[in-house]
């Protein structure tokens, strides 16, 4: 598995190896092991899986807090999206600050997204699915959000923003200036 560190420390992209013959192919698409090698650590206890039917459909940007935090890893099995991770983590060099990838089933890659970040994505194609593995069960008290078009995180989202299909909820989470601080910056990656 390939892995390649982000602009902020902590967040990866991974690549699987994919082996293919006339049959189809094969890919082991998560190892504990190879990801603990990697210095991503943590035990995954729930999997999720959603579909997006319309290109344009945004998720997020989402998190939990304490003591039901998440990190993620999250892989697209058809379509792409523009996933987003914003830093949460009071005391970081790049707090406010996001990463940005496109995560597709074409380019056969993943994303992680530690602790202490928002994460969102946007679907670039109809019919993107999309699957992630968590390192805490879903609480719903524990959920929290920033506006995902939030001026002051300057996220550049490849949609007209007036074309953006959201949930109710993710329009009505509040900008980033309005959240308590609930991460700590611990310095590591």
């Amino acid at each position: 598995m390939d892995v390649t560190s982000l602009a902020i420390a902590g967040v990866r992209l991974l690549k699987p190896a994919k082996h293919g013959d006339h049959r189809g192919f094969f890919s082991e698409t998560y190892n504990k092991q190879a990801l603990a090698e990697a210095g991503i650590e943590g035990d995954f206890v729930q999997d999720n899986q959603s579909l997006s039917a319309e290109a344009c459909t945004v998720r997020g940007l989402h998190f939990q807090v304490p003591p039901h935090a998440q990190a993620k890893l999250l892989r697209v099995v058809r379509g792409a999206v523009f996933d987003v991770a914003v830093d949460l983590r009071s005391g970081s060099p790049d707090y406010g600050k996001h990463v940005s990838a496109v995560i597709s089933a074409a380019d056969w890659n993943q994303i992680y997204i530690p602790i202490g970040f928002a994460h969102g994505f946007c679907t670039l194609e109809p019919d993107t699915e999309v699957i992630y593995k968590v390192t805490d069960y879903y609480a719903p008290a524990a959920e929290q959000g920033v506006l995902w078009n939030d001026p002051d995180l300057g996220i550049d989202w490849p949609l007209d923003p007036a074309k953006a299909v959201l949930s109710d909820r993710d329009r009505r989470f509040p900008p980033l200036s309005d959240l308590s601080k609930i991460f700590v910056y611990g310095g590591k990656a």
